[in-house]
């Protein structure tokens, strides 16, 4: 199992991408956190915008698909994944995430 990190720049949005993801089975679970202030250069400016966190639970082998699906619905040109690697945790739960993240479930 891996935990991706990403934003959004809105709740609207970061509700569109948390369902398409969770329906198309890409993602088991996506957390939308409350909105929080991200500071960043971008093209040689200073960037400061509030953003919405989201936290999506799916397995390595559909991390690719997922960082995938989620490029095509995300506005910015580079948005956020961070891919972090899960050391443990419940294995009732950890079962759960590789059931609803298989491929070609409905």
């Amino acid at each position: 199992m891996v935990v991706l990190l990403s934003n959004a720049p809105d709740l609207l949005l970061a509700k569109r991408i948390a369902h398409v993801l969770v329906e198309e089975h890409l993602a088991a679970c996506v957390n939308l956190g409350p909105a929080g202030l991200s500071m960043y250069m971008w093209q040689g400016a200073l960037e400061g915008v509030e953003e919405i966190p989201l936290t999506m639970k799916t397995t390595l082998a559909r991390a690719p698909a997922l960082i995938a699906r989620l490029g095509e619905l995300h506005p910015y040109e580079v948005p956020e994944v961070l891919v972090l690697p899960v050391s443990g945790g419940s294995a009732s739960y950890l079962a759960w995430v590789r059931e609803q993240t298989r491929p070609g479930e409905a």
